[in-house]
């Protein structure tokens, strides 16, 4: 698997509680508190994870997020935006209207600026049909065997998934996932993490056992040891992990504090044996959101120019 050097994050400027995500994410919950006091908590996390990340000696580019249109998931870039080994941008259909927005051709234009990008794909005409996958939320990639790990859910559109593997040569593992209420899970990237010799999964979730073993026999012929999750610690975000390496080299699992505090010792331990573990606490951005340290993260594969 290729670990990234460089991350993108959009820092937000107008952060709280979205109403049009919360009715397929259940992972969110509403604090009822003033957008103010959400931005400047959102903020803080923001900023802290940023000054963590690059204290370790990784690359972080920070895009700042434009207060017209508010834009409340914007610290998410993943969701519509993702890139690839060979020199890919990829740009995505969105499940939430108000998200749609936060696609930003600046965006595109200063990551063709700064690295060499030799295609760009935009699926974002699916939206009309209401057709959706939402890039690295709703993909976990494994590019170095061209397997595509997704969970169906209303924002994974079978259709399109298929036509997005098929167009840049992936297989699609397509599976069912619920949460501790029987619900779908609406992003694949919080109940499976996929490392360079490793996947943290949320077994419990699978409910069919054929898929399940399946997918374990996928893992194993390309050489990751599972670490298995509880449902429990899949909602405390345990499941929403990247592995990035810094300019040395040395990899590092970013998780939550949160989902840091999830995790059983022997879980810990078996993760340190790849990664250094490095916690980060976003309590106000998992809550109000229902996302976690992943989703902040687009990966940057793309080779710098010179």
């Amino acid at each position: 698997m290729p670990t990234p050097s460089t991350i993108l994050m959009v820092r937000p400027a107008a952060f709280g509680f979205n109403e049009e995500t919360a009715a397929n994410n259940y992972f969110q919950s509403n604090p009822g508190i003033s957008k103010e006091l959400l931005q400047k908590k959102a903020t803080a996390e923001f900023d802290n994870m940023v000054q963590v990340l690059r204290s370790h000696d990784i690359n972080v580019l920070v895009i700042e997020d434009t207060t017209d249109p508010p834009k409340p998931d914007a610290l998410f870039p993943n969701n519509w935006l993702s890139t690839s080994p060979e020199g890919r941008v990829f740009v995505y259909p969105m499940y939430a209207p108000n998200r749609r927005s936060e696609k930003r051709e600046e965006i595109l234009a200063q990551l063709s600026n700064d690295f060499i990008v030799k295609d760009v794909q935009d699926w974002s005409e699916y939206e009309a049909e209401g057709r959706f996958l939402e890039g690295t939320g709703s993909m976990v990639i494994d590019h170095d065997h061209k397997m595509i790990y997704a969970c169906m859910s209303e924002r994974t559109s079978l259709s399109v998934l298929e036509k997005y593997a098929a167009a840049n040569g992936f297989q699609a593992i397509v599976f069912l996932a619920t949460d501790k209420n029987g619900m779908p899970v609406y992003h694949t990237n919080v109940m499976m993490a996929l490392g360079d010799s490793f996947c943290v999964l949320c077994e419990d979730a699978i409910e069919e056992e054929w898929e399940l073993i399946a997918i374990r026999q996928l893992l194993e012929s390309t050489n990751h040891i599972i670490v298995p999750i509880s449902r429990e610690q899949m909602h405390r975000f345990a499941g929403n992990m990247l592995q990035v390496k810094n300019n040395e080299g040395k990899k590092f699992l970013i998780l939550s504090q949160e989902a840091h505090d999830s995790l059983r010792k022997e879980q810990r331990e078996m993760l340190e044996a790849y990664s250094t573990l490095l916690p980060i606490a976003v309590p106000t951005i998992e809550q109000v959101e229902g996302g976690s340290v992943r989703c902040m993260m687009a990966e940057i594969f793309l080779e710098r120019k010179s």
